[in-house]
């Protein structure tokens, strides 16, 4: 059953209004559904809208300055709808979210206690010697030592690894139907990274709870997520279930960011090959694809328009979709190389 769905999404800062400001478009039509029990990914370089999506489904972004648009249905609900009380109401107990950095998520001059009891007395009408219980048991639960000693312990007392843990007990303490977790594995090391996402499976299978897992970590990707949407400049460039996308990558952005991760059983000395430019390479998608600057496939065709995000034939999985007039396609068996991505043009210089 699907619980969220997201149509056509559109985020722009328009900088106020004032005079000599313009608008930004940080989302241009973001489409994707998660269903319960499903953990969907969200993945892209910093910069490509990720965490701008995040904010827009949960309602926290500012009301003066941004400019949202398109549908946000959870549950047949709207989202972009409902007032601020009636997204306070959701927030927490429906719907909570992860934060990326946790230091500057949690309050430093607050004990870890008195934050994860104050959601417990807020949607739970849990007090006192009740709510100090059910919040220790919410550390243990997420893998915190001594959770009775570190509930009066502060932030800046807790290891990355324990601080992460204690946002998530934060998000999960009502027991929410969608979780959305907002790069959580950041800054961590690589051991206290797979118990985090161990965790996170755990809680998703207990649970039945819906995980949108924002990241840019393939990797994360791989081991947890169900379904993946490659996100660029603000938009999908390419969405399909985890193994047809790791197996057959069609957009030369997502084909670049798997090329681009280290193998170990590469040859000892051999360079890195990453995706070329930076974010900031980039043309609007009104006059085109916007990975065109970058693209090693790039023709004329790519200024053609904004591509559409639709199926390939010569991809095996029919809900394999890719919005790219010349992707990366496999090689038939009979080794025809009429699948094959198109060279780059060669007359024509990338847009700059």
């Amino acid at each position: 059953m699907t619980l969220l769905s997201v149509d056509e999404l559109t985020v722009t800062f328009t900088g106020g209004g004032g005079r000599g400001t313009r608008e930004v478009p940080a989302v241009e039509g973001v489409s994707f559904t998660v269903d319960q029990g499903e953990v969907v990914g969200l993945v892209g370089e910093s910069g490509c809208g990720k965490s701008v999506t995040s904010l827009a489904l949960m309602g926290l972004l500012p009301r003066k300055g941004v400019r949202v648009g398109g549908r946000v249905e959870y549950d047949g609900t709207d989202l972009l709808t409902l007032s601020r009380n009636a997204m306070r109401g959701l927030r927490g107990t429906q719907l909570a979210m992860i934060f990326q950095d946790p230091l500057s998520s949690l309050n430093p001059v607050v004990p870890i206690g008195v934050q994860v009891t104050e959601i417990l007395s807020r949607h739970r009408g849990m007090r006192g010697s009740a709510a100090r219980k059910e919040a220790a048991s919410l550390l243990d639960r997420v893998g915190i030592p001594d959770p009775t000693r570190r509930l009066r312990e502060y932030p800046h007392q807790l290891s990355g690894g324990m601080r992460q843990r204690a946002l998530i007990a934060m998000a999960v303490a009502c027991a929410p139907r969608l979780l959305i977790a907002d790069e959580p594995t950041t800054a961590l090391d690589v051991t206290i990274q797979a118990q985090i996402l161990e965790l996170l499976k755990e809680l998703v299978e207990q649970q039945g709870t819906a995980l949108l897992m924002i990241t840019h970590d393939l990797g994360v990707v791989a081991g947890l997520c169900d379904s993946v949407n490659v996100l660029y400049a603000g938009k999908v460039v390419e969405a399909a279930e985890r193994r047809p996308l790791f197996a057959t990558p069609a957009h030369p952005y997502a084909h670049g960011l798997l090329g681009s991760i280290p193998r170990l059983d590469a040859p000892r000395g051999e360079r890195l090959n990453p995706v070329r430019g930076s974010i900031n390479d980039t043309i609007a998608w009104s006059d085109g694809c916007a990975f065109a600057p970058r693209c090693d496939f790039y023709t004329m065709e790519c200024l053609q328009g904004t591509p559409p995000l639709e199926g390939q034939a010569a991809l095996p999985d029919p809900d394999h979709r890719v919005r790219c007039v010349n992707p990366v396609l496999p090689v038939d068996d009979a080794g025809d190389d009429a699948g094959d991505a198109p060279e780059a043009n060669q007359e024509t210089e990338a847009p700059a």
